[in-house]
């Protein structure tokens, strides 16, 4: 059990006046109890909640802020190897991609671990309690199960992880841009996608582990693998997601390969509706806002990676005002070139503003996409609210610091707006401290540095040396 105690601010819908001084308790995953002045031997009632030992860690809130933690839905874990590449710092996506498919194709076991534990790190310690993670290269000589080196390396740090089964079928002898020897063939994927389903998936309303199937892009697998993915995932009721309409590029090859631009030709594979969320969505049309709206179908933002390829910016206001679903991502580590959630959420603020205006998107409507609207993109109802039978995932920033000064009429907004050290105190996740003291209790932080720095150093020696 935890008790946090005489907070400085509570973002919540039970409290007035910010909640100053009152109290949180929580109880096995949930929060059980807001109020003012929770003493300890209150507690004594949760004795029976799944999850509880009778030992109450108190936590001194009176400089901390507390808020729900944050939902990522988009993102590339095993990029976090190879950020900054100074050979790809200027390119656009395109070219991009393919310096870096010559590096991650050498992607091995340890790589992937730590890359997912870097990505992982970076997302827990700036708030972030939900996260997925797009992963769609299998290389041909790769030995071991991704996906359970994946969720292995999530429950050590303890985020709540819905990743994507990711796939690419498209080879460069196919059209594609990736090398052949990263992609599978369309029957590989869907049995192992449904393999996946059945060994990890898991529905229930806290889950910590679900699956979501992804096919790369349209311009890196067949409309086929859409459509059959869009069935496999509906037969088993988990999420669909893909990158779409990111780039002027991908309408170009749409159009010239398909004769139809990027949504319609979702709209074609069935891979449209409330279950479907596509990352980026920058170069949509009024007509295929339409689409969306109608369709029910959800945007992840991905403002920093858009800047940093030039790619354009999201129409997000708009989509809002629409009713679209729009949630946030940090999207890979190659193009951010973070984990900084809370940096998202303060460049998603200004990039709107520079389209529309300064009142184009306010904190609060920052803050929606960021913990509800991304926890109900990845299909949980009970995620991304500080209330009472709520997840009891939460993020504690202090705010007691200088760079905090003169911003606290409105703390919420002092995170997005002010400061520039994002992060968190504590963040707890599923009840449990994953973040304590501003450090990383599930893994040695020093110790994760050497592993992801010799993992990047190793792909970018293999791939210089053939030459790539």
């Amino acid at each position: 059990m935890i008790l946090i105690k005489d907070c400085f601010y509570i973002e919540s819908p039970e409290v007035t006046d910010g909640g100053r001084g009152w109290d949180i308790a929580v109880g096995g995953n949930r929060i059980v109890r807001i109020a003012p002045q929770i003493e300890t031997d209150e507690l004594s009632d949760l004795a029976g909640v799944e999850g509880t030992d009778g030992v109450v860690e108190v936590i001194d809130a009176s400089r901390m802020v507390v808020i729900p933690g944050f939902v990522n839905t988009h993102h590339h874990f095993y990029q976090t190897l190879t950020r900054a590449l100074p050979e790809a710092q200027d390119a656009k996506l395109f070219e991009w991609l393919v310096y870096h498919y010559e590096i991650w194709k050498y992607l091995d076991p340890e790589a992937v671990r730590a890359s997912t534990l870097l990505g992982v790190g970076e997302l827990l310690k700036t708030g972030c309690t939900t996260t997925t993670d797009h992963h769609y290269l299998y290389p041909r000589d790769f030995t071991g199960d991704i996906v359970k080196i994946q969720f292995d390396a999530a429950a050590a740090l303890g985020v709540r992880f819905s990743p994507s089964r990711g796939s690419m079928s498209l080879s460069k002898k196919d059209g594609g841009l990736p090398p052949d020897t990263v992609v599978q063939t369309d029957r590989e994927i869907l049995e192992h996608s449904e393999e996946a389903i059945r060994k990890f998936h898991d529905d229930s309303e806290l889950s910590m582990r679900r699956i979501v199937l992804a096919p790369c892009s349209p311009f890196s697998v067949t409309p086929e693998l859409m459509t059959e993915t869009a069935a496999l995932a509906r037969r088993f009721g988990v999420r669909l997601h893909t990158h779409l309409a990111e780039t002027k590029d991908e309408d170009a090859f749409c159009m010239e390969t398909f004769g139809k631009r990027p949504l319609a030709l979702m709209e074609s594979c069935n891979y449209v509706g409330p279950d479907v969320y596509f990352a980026h969505g920058i170069h949509f049309t009024d007509d295929e806002l339409t689409v969306l709206e109608e369709t029910g179908s959800g945007v992840c933002h991905c403002p920093s990676s858009n800047m940093r390829l030039g790619s354009g910016i999201a129409r997000v206001k708009e989509m809002r005002e629409r009713g679209i679903p729009v949630s946030l991502g940090v999207d890979g580590s190659a193009s951010n070139d973070s984990s900084d959630y809370v940096g998202e959420m303060r460049n998603a603020l200004l990039l709107q503003r520079v389209q529309y205006g300064s009142d184009a998107i306010g904190a609060r409507d920052i803050l929606d996409m960021a913990t509800v609207s991304g926890a109900r993109t990845l299909g949980y109802k009970r995620v991304g609210k500080v209330a009472a039978g709520w997840a009891a995932d939460l993020a504690l920033f202090d705010v007691h610091r200088f760079e905090y000064a003169g911003a606290l009429e409105d703390p919420v907004a002092a995170l997005i707006f002010a400061g520039y050290n994002h992060g968190t105190a504590y963040t707890i996740v599923n009840g449990h401290v994953a973040v304590r003291d501003g450090r990383l209790t599930g893994y040695d932080e020093e110790a994760l540095f050497r592993e992801g720095n010799a993992a990047a150093q190793r792909l970018i020696r293999k791939a210089r040396s053939d030459g790539s």
